[in-house]
Order: structure tokens, then C-alpha cells, then sequence
């Protein structure tokens, strides 16, 4: 087992290397996808466990003092282990003070609003964590890569997508920010990660869905076909990733090969979010606690 200042200095490097800078070209090439630092898989369930127990306590003074609301964004490939990092990540917390939202294809409805629209329905609410799998940065990711699913928008002056160019992302990235801004601007804390897949392990993830009958729910053969754009996608998340990592909404690229290194690195970079905003117990004013004396005396006194 590493010793705790090894282990502290270890945690600090994982934020300062995972954290997107603002403005910072970046080449997803050069995140190893398998990185675990100096740990080993044995040392990570007591670890994982610790992390789990300083969130519990941090969501509890977030909900107490009402003022903040966390919103926590994933998205990566499928099979990258977003449902398992957000089971393993979020165990120990009240779920009173967490909603977790799942965004599939847009509905007729929501196609009928701006692509935003949807999204701000399930912020949460002050003192609440929420957990978006997959968010708006579907629309500048896979809609990047199947442009023809923005034409579903109905958008003024876009008939086709020869129409849909280097401009009309570049607002679109504009439009992230602007919202982006705005719910940090309002008390809404905003970290987002991109659970960081190799190619090789998601088909090796694959392979272990179709054999196993208790997993062959996950999988669809829609995977595989979204698989052979890989490259495209690649791209677009580096696209986004540089237009949108802000120091109010940081981006972190999670190395995914490894399930128990990431759920490790996701908590980690979770607690020391919290930490920074020195959250505290609400402390009543001079009257009421007064009265709270007042209330115990009868209470002893019966």
C-alpha cells in the first residue's frame, strides 16, 4: 500500500495532468489511455472507498448550505465505463441530494426546441450533485459526425448539410460557453470528463458483452457501426474539448483501459472540487439558537 503522502502527491499530479487548460491544443495521441500512476488495482478498493466516504461528507454540507450545485458531465465511446464510474464514484452520497440523467436521442418534442433545451430541465437544483451521462456535447460530437441529424432541428437557413460548416460549430461551441458561463455565474460548478478509451479495450469490452448473456443487453450492432467512425469522433472530441475547457468548466481526459484507475482519478478530481469551495454547516442566527437552548431544556426537562 503507498503511504499517504505518496498517495496525496499522486492525487494532486492526477488533477494538474488530466485538467484541460483553457485555449490548450490538445491530441488525445498523447493521453495514454492505460496511464494509472504509480497504483496498483489492490490498493484501489481502500482508496476508492476513502474517496467515496469525503464525498459523502461534502454532499452533505452541499446540500446543507444550499448555495452551490455540482453538475457532473460524462461522455466517451461506448463501453468506456461511464454507468460503472458513476455507480462506484457516487455509492456513498444521499441520494435526496443527487439526480443522475441519462440523455438518449432527442424526442419529437425536444427536437421542436434549441438543443439546450432539454438540458436545462435537468440541471439541478442549489445543494444538489447532478450527473449527466452524455449531455449537450452530443450535439458537437456525434451530431459532428452525422451532421444530418441536425437537420432533425429544423434550424432557419440550414436545408442541408452542405450548410452545416466550420462556422456553424464554431457557434455552436459559442452558444456551450455562453450557457456554460452562465450557470457558473448563478452558483452551478460544472466538471466534465471524458472517460479516455483505447480502441483495442473497447473491442476487447465488446467481445465480453456478446459472450456473456448477462451483458448482451449493452451491446448493439449500432455499436459497431458507430465504431468504424472512430477517427471522426476522435476529432470531434478534441474540437470540443479545445473550444469549451474553461477555467469556470474544466474538461478532464480520464484514461479509461483501466475501470478501477479512473473511478479512483473521477472521485478524486470530485472531492477536490468540493474542497474549493469551503463549503460549511449553516450557522444559525443568535435568536433561533436561543430558542434551540430553550427546546432542549424542555426536552430534558420532561
Amino acid at each position: 500500500m503507498l503511504t499517504s503522502c505518496k498517495a496525496i502527491l499522486i492525487m494532486q499530479n492526477i488533477t494538474k495532468n488530466f485538467k484541460i487548460s483553457s485555449n490548450k491544443k490538445i491530441s488525445l495521441n498523447d493521453f495514454d489511455t492505460a496511464y494509472t500512476a504509480d497504483y496498483k488495482k489492490e490498493d484501489a478498493k481502500e482508496l476508492l472507498e476513502e474517496l467515496v466516504s469525503q464525498t459523502a461528507e461534502l454532499q452533505d454540507k452541499l446540500y446543507a448550505a444550499n448555495k452551490y450545485s455540482l453538475l457532473i458531465i460524462f461522455q466517451a465511446m461506448d463501453a468506456a465505463g461511464k454507468d460503472g464510474a458513476i455507480k462506484h464514484t457516487m455509492s456513498g452520497i444521499n441520494p435526496q441530494g443527487c439526480q443522475v440523467y441519462s440523455f438518449k436521442q432527442p424526442s419529437t418534442e425536444e427536437y421542436d426546441h434549441d438543443f439546450l433545451w432539454r438540458h436545462y430541465k435537468a440541471l439541478p437544483e442549489r445543494g444538489r450533485i447532478g450527473i449527466h451521462n452524455r449531455s449537450h456535447y452530443e450535439n458537437v460530437l456525434v451530431s459532428k459526425v452525422h451532421p444530418e441529424y441536425v437537420l432533425k432541428e429544423n434550424i432557419p437557413g440550414i436545408k442541408s448539410t452542405d450548410d452545416i460548416g466550420k462556422k456553424f460549430w464554431e457557434r455552436r461551441y459559442e452558444t456551450i460557453n455562453a450557457f456554460e458561463k452562465s450557470l457558473s455565474e448563478n452558483g452551478t460548478v460544472i466538471i466534465k470528463f471524458f472517460l479516455h478509451l483505447s480502441k483495442d479495450e473497447q473491442k476487447e469490452r465488446f467481445l465480453k458483452r456478446i459472450d456473456d448473456g448477462a451483458k448482451n443487453w449493452k451491446f448493439s450492432s449500432a455499436d459497431i457501426e458507430e465504431r468504424e467512425h472512430w477517427d471522426e469522433y476522435m476529432k470531434a472530441y478534441e474540437d470540443a474539448i479545445e473550444a469549451t475547457s474553461k477555467e469556470h468548466a474544466p474538461w478532464y481526459v480520464i484514461p479509461a483501459d483501466k475501470k478501477w484507475f479512473s473511478r479512483i482519478a473521477i472521485s478524486h478530481i470530485i472531492v477536490e472540487t468540493l474542497k474549493e469551495l469551503d463549503l460549511k454547516y449553516p450557522t444559525l442566527p443568535e435568536e433561533e439558537m436561543k430558542k434551540l437552548q430553550e427546546s432542549k431544556k424542555l426536552l430534558t426537562g420532561e
